[in-house]
């Protein structure tokens, strides 16, 4: 069974990857990307790399060709990438691949303030629409974003936020690529199915303030902002105003209540629970 990951360079991409060169042959693992030699040491593996574009279309059947199930890894685009996924799909359809898991957010209805919603709404409903077999993989926020927040509260003993008192699970990249990979190695058992992946516990601003406060051993606070403040903040800071306005909307989807969801996909999954947020930025301090 090839097994084939689009986005293969990306970095859920590539952990992705490389958690399934551990688990098959590698010879069935297919890898597809704009930059086939940033992935020679996977091909050095055993895997198959090959060139792919969404911005290619045409050239995707051939891309996809011979694999049987696929993740597709959302593109970075949000003007652009509705469509890019839709071709993607279409092309999956045209190589005769059988299953098409997607990785979308928690919660994308209409409603949900976060900027990623359209562009993966959309996707899920291309996908749903397409006749294939496929798996929605709704990923949380990942844990790896809050270290630059985590070393700012540590310097400044403060941290600014829009979440007011919503919570959300975190979830950590490397949990994200497991549960993609257990659902490309999988069956039938996955057709149909939208999973939650996130992290063990639902989080708040004064959680995060007291972990950053015991990771540092310095008293931290969290301070609430309105959302255009935040935003001010941010671009004053040197953040272009797009990925600003993105950070924000994110801790505004929080603040409302759509992105609270906390499940145990991640064990079922993987066989495994779930990273804490604590130990994510522990290791990346570590390593760093």
């Amino acid at each position: 069974m090839t097994l084939v990951i689009s986005g293969a360079s990306g970095h859920l991409g590539r952990r992705t990857a490389e958690i399934l060169l551990d688990q098959v042959d590698p010879s069935e693992v297919l890898l597809v990307t704009r930059t086939p030699d940033a992935l020679s040491d996977l091909a050095a593996r055993g895997a198959v790399v090959r060139h792919g574009d969404f911005d290619e279309p045409g050239d995707l059947p051939a891309a996809y060709a011979g694999g049987e199930r696929l993740l597709i890894i959302s593109a970075v685009d949000m003007e652009r990438r509705a469509a890019q996924h839709a071709a993607a799909i279409q092309a999956a359809k045209e190589a005769g691949v059988g299953h098409v898991a997607y990785t979308s957010i928690m919660n994308p209805v209409h409603d949900n303030p976060a900027a990623v919603v359209p562009s993966h709404s959309a996707t899920e409903d291309a996908l749903a629409a397409s006749g294939l077999s496929w798996t929605v993989l709704r990923n949380g926020l990942y844990s790896e974003y809050r270290g630059d927040e985590a070393q700012l509260a540590a310097d400044t003993g403060s941290f600014h936020h829009n979440l007011g008192d919503g919570r959300t699970a975190y979830v950590s990249r490397d949990d994200c690529a497991a549960a993609a990979a257990a659902v490309l190695r999988g069956g039938s058992e996955h057709d149909g199915q939208a999973y939650d992946i996130t992290g063990p516990a639902l989080l708040g601003a004064a959680d995060l303030a007291e972990l950053y406060s015991r990771l540092s051993g310095r008293p931290v606070e969290a301070i609430n902002v309105p959302d255009e403040g935040l935003i001010e903040g941010m671009v004053g800071a040197g953040l272009p105003d797009f990925v600003a306005s993105l950070i924000a909307s994110f801790g505004t989807a929080i603040r409302n209540g759509y992105l609270d969801g906390q499940s145990d996909s991640v064990q079922q999954l993987t066989g495994r629970p779930p990273a804490t947020l604590e130990s994510v930025l522990k290791a990346a301090s570590a390593a760093a």
